[in-house]
């Protein structure tokens, strides 16, 4: 009888502490947030900046209240949406170049908070800021260029910072922010705060349309979301990945409906036009597309679907 207690108080301790286990705390802590794939001889990795919750009800337009709730619903999301914040990084093995650099503090919030990752993850990559090479920005918004300085310092103190000359003379010139939307003109304002440090110390280049920045990736201009806004072709090997920044914010919605618009957009027409013409080339042609807020890591294929599309995201490979 008095083994038989024993066994039962073994058993009764083992079953506390099995249950102690499983009442471990959440862990808050964000992952690494990067994920690479080869194109051809280069390395492409997407670093993640975060995310942002933006309310989609309100900011997408072009679009019928009812298509816009039932096309949320079919992918469970609520119109508060959590939407990915994503750079890439290309190693060509002779250049660092990045494209856009996520949002910094700009969005009211301590780096690395929400969004504002973009560090930790470039260095959870193996990489320090001091090497990039190059900054390539699609456009100058503030999830896209906010990280480029914090408190008028150089975040990438050896990288020139490239952009389409139709952004830089938009964004850059006093002048036309007091004709711009209310919402925009903000805009104005973190521009010269992002770009003031690199415009000082002779790092900001501002390019045409079709300049290849280094040997490999060229720029292709799709303006619209903002008046210089651009595409970057990224090839190598006979591979071509093109990184089209801010063509679609919310995928659950704009692959299906592409002539949805979002009010971010300072032509919206223009916008709608690019999305239209870049969807039917890349489902035709089948190259790699990356954006900046498809969810993480934002890269895949584009199909056509219909009268709409869909988004082939990339096998996971870990290698």
């Amino acid at each position: 009888m008095s083994a038989l207690k024993t066994l039962a108080a073994l058993a009764a301790t083992f079953a506390l502490s099995h249950t102690a286990l499983a009442a471990a705390p959440f862990d808050q802590a964000p992952a690494p947030g990067i994920y690479r794939m080869m194109l051809g001889k280069f390395q492409v990795t997407t670093l993640s900046d975060g995310t942002v919750t933006i309310p989609l009800d309100k900011l997408l337009t072009g679009i019928a209240p009812a298509t816009l709730a039932a096309s949320l619903q079919a992918a469970h999301l609520q119109p508060m949406t959590e939407t990915s914040i994503n750079a890439f990084l290309i190693n060509t093995g002779k250049h660092l170049v990045l494209i856009d650099t996520g949002a910094g503090d700009l969005f009211g919030l301590p780096m690395g908070e929400h969004a504002g990752r973009l560090q930790r993850s470039l260095r959870n990559a193996g990489y320090a800021p001091e090497q990039i090479d190059a900054v390539l920005l699609t456009h100058i918004h503030a999830d896209h260029s906010g990280g480029l300085s914090h408190d008028g310092v150089r975040l990438f103190p050896n990288a020139q910072v490239y952009v389409d000359r139709h952004d830089s003379d938009f964004w850059l010139n006093p002048a036309n922010r007091a004709g711009a939307a209310e919402g925009q003109r903000h805009g104005f304002d973190e521009a010269q705060a992002m770009l003031a440090p690199y415009v000082a110390a002779g790092k900001l280049s501002p390019f045409q349309d079709g300049e290849e920045i280094v040997p490999g990736i060229r720029a292709v201009a799709a303006p619209g979301h903002t008046p210089g806004h651009s595409y970057y072709a990224v090839e190598s090997g006979g591979q071509k990945l093109l990184l089209l920044g801010d063509m679609i914010h919310a995928g659950a919605v704009q692959f299906a409906h592409p002539d949805t618009t979002i009010r971010f957009d300072v032509d919206a027409a223009a916008a709608k036009a690019q999305r239209a013409s870049e969807m039917a080339d890349a489902a035709k042609n089948g190259y790699w597309v990356g954006a900046a807020h498809l969810s993480f890591p934002g890269i895949g294929h584009i199909a056509r679907d219909g009268e709409g599309y869909r988004w082939l995201p990339a096998n996971y490979s870990a290698w």
